[in-house]
């Protein structure tokens, strides 16, 4: 289980490796953080690919890691996802998702905090938070698809397709799977041509005139999870879901 980086010339190609569905415990939240941002202050880095491997970009937070476990777990992994979020989005330079299989969860908020998307034909879209006991990443889903749409999906935890996605213009290809980290970096290769200085200060200047502050805006949401977990209903909705049985729920 691990990150892994390459750089290739200009472009510095990050994966995320945790079989077997990439589902990211704390640390490694922290350690994605770490990787992303330290490309960004790399000035030999001009453009972030960041990339899946196994079924399926990212299953979002490991459940199992806090079925059981005390709030500070939870406080853990909130900040972990707060802290890569926040690096994916403040990273220096642009961030291109490769987007294979599903993408749920905090994977929403990876791919919703990065500058394009570019996803395999088998890609699903979902934020299945409401179904967990948690509420988050539904401000990385909003810069993804429209407000009802938005609020559709969070309610209903239900995923949408590449194609659906691609049709409110938030992906910029949709490939095939094997053609997927190809090209990426091809168009990777295409900004890094660029003047670094440039793509620097306009990846600087599109986060500036952005509408809404996505890293107040997460925090916020946060502290609903932790509320739920408070009250004991999230503790039950993640134990179902780690026991692989119908939630029960007194309210």
């Amino acid at each position: 289980m691990a990150i892994n980086e390459k750089v290739e010339g200009s472009i510095s190609h990050i994966e995320i490796d945790f079989p077997p569905v990439n589902a990211i415990a704390t640390a490694g939240w922290f350690e994605l953080a770490d990787r992303i941002r330290g490309a960004g202050e790399n000035p030999e880095v001009s453009v972030v690919v960041l990339s899946a491997r196994g079924r399926g970009f990212c299953a979002g937070v490991d459940v199992k890691e806090l079925a059981g476990k005390s709030h500070e777990a939870l406080v853990g992994v909130n900040r972990g996802c707060f802290a890569c979020f926040k690096a994916v989005y403040e990273c220096q330079v642009p961030v291109i998702c490769c987007v294979n299989g599903f993408c749920l969860g905090g994977g929403i908020g990876i791919v919703g905090n990065c500058d394009i998307i570019i996803a395999a034909s088998d890609a699903t879209f979902g934020l299945p938070e409401v179904d967990r006991g948690a509420l988050g990443a539904a401000t990385h889903l909003a810069r993804l698809v429209p407000q009802h749409q938005m609020r559709a999906m969070v309610y209903s935890a239900k995923a949408i397709s590449a194609d659906e996605l691609y049709r409110f213009g938030s992906i910029y290809k949709v490939v095939k799977p094997e053609d997927l980290l190809a090209t990426a970096m091809e168009l990777g290769q295409d900004i890094a041509k660029k003047s670094p200085t440039i793509i620097r200060r306009a990846k600087e200047c599109l986060n500036g005139i952005d509408p809404v502050d996505v890293n107040k805006s997460y925090r916020f949401e946060q502290g609903f999870t932790y509320e739920l977990t408070l009250s004991g209903v999230a503790d039950e909705a993640r134990n179902a879901f780690v026991e692989k049985r119908e939630a029960k729920f007194e309210a």
